[in-house]
């Protein structure tokens, strides 16, 4: 069945596939079968000039696919790396590294190495020296979590 179609669709057979990779990329983005569909639209297009010639056989089109496949992926991945430049805000999903430099009172002591400060609206788990409450103290890290800050006496 699937000889009778080959044949039939001739070299309209890499279009197909082209605009199935294509329609793919769509419905699940990743930008991967966005160059695998271009380089099947490109074997088509060949296809379509030199179908009758005697060298253009079925694996010598899959042999051309596949390495036009490699390098559409490589020149792909080339042009996307330019487009991820610094971020205006390169700190915005990156709450308690926001905080470093900032100024706050300690709201609960630190004892054992674990107190509390309140930024904002919000009360931090802190990391640092031993402070009684009420003690003024920097930020001067954050956690890799975000989830706990580490603080200095002023």
């Amino acid at each position: 069945m699937i000889d009778r179609i080959v044949s039939e669709l001739g070299p309209w057979n890499w279009m197909v596939l082209g605009f199935v990779l294509l329609v793919m990329e769509i419905v699940a983005p990743g930008v991967f079968m966005l160059w695998i569909g271009i380089a099947a639209l490109i074997v088509g297009a060949v296809s379509l000039v030199i179908w009758d010639a005697a060298f253009w056989t079925w694996q010598l089109q899959v042999l051309v696919f596949l390495v036009l496949s490699l390098i559409s992926a490589f020149v792909g991945k080339k042009l996307m790396a330019g487009r991820h430049g610094d971020a205006d805000q390169p700190l915005l999903n990156r709450r308690g590294a926001q905080m470093v430099g900032k100024l706050a009172t300690l709201a609960e002591p630190i004892k054992n190495g674990r107190g509390r400060i309140k930024l904002g609206d919000t009360l931090w788990r802190v990391s640092g020296p031993d402070l009684p409450v009420g003690t003024q103290v920097r930020v001067t890290g954050a956690a890799d979590s975000d989830l706990e800050l580490t603080v200095e006496a002023v």
